[in-house]
């Protein structure tokens, strides 16, 4: 994990992957909401690369993903084809959060492979000390359809809880 009160060497160094990331994950290059209450785990393989990279931040609200009801698919390969392909949107109506996860993403030769899943279980009993979030406490900026499958496989249900990285909230 690094933080913003790291050695500058490391800051660099996260600079850079986010860079990576984002060209990755198709973002603009977008600016952290307060970059002095990030958290940035990364997760390096045995050969030393970084294969996954988090970024947390501290947020106060989340937006409920609806649902949408899924036509008769026949198949895992067509509901995940159709998952990436549908339109979704969230409530307007604000839910209490403590943690926005603005980026998550894995080398895509390492992925189905726990990284995420992994890097969000120590981003929970990290985030805050002496404390473990819940996945009610999590919210996940706009993700991509990937994410979103991700997202809806993690928590257990596609009604997890979204913000919005770039419009940003107050912070607590």
């Amino acid at each position: 994990m690094v933080l913003p009160e790291d050695p500058k060497y490391a800051l660099k160094k996260v600079d850079e992957i986010r860079e990576m990331v984002d060209n990755d994950l198709g973002f603009q290059q977008a600016p952290l909401m307060c970059y002095s209450r990030t958290k940035t785990l990364l997760f390096i393989s045995n050969d030393k690369k970084v294969v996954g990279c988090l970024i947390a931040e501290h947020i106060q609200w989340g937006y409920r993903v609806i649902e949408d009801k899924l036509p008769v698919i026949r198949s895992e390969e067509e509901k995940v084809r159709f998952e990436r392909q549908k339109a979704w949107c969230c409530s307007t109506l604000p839910e209490p959060a403590i943690c926005g996860i603005s980026r998550i993403w894995v080398f895509s030769m390492m992925r189905r492979k726990k990284i995420a899943s992994r890097m969000i279980e120590c981003l929970r009993s990290n985030f805050i000390y002496g404390s473990y979030l819940s996945k009610e406490e999590i919210a996940f900026s706009d993700p991509t359809p990937d994410g979103k499958l991700f997202a809806t496989q993690y928590c257990g249900t596609g009604q997890f809880l979204v913000y919005n990285f770039i419009n940003g909230q107050n912070s607590t």
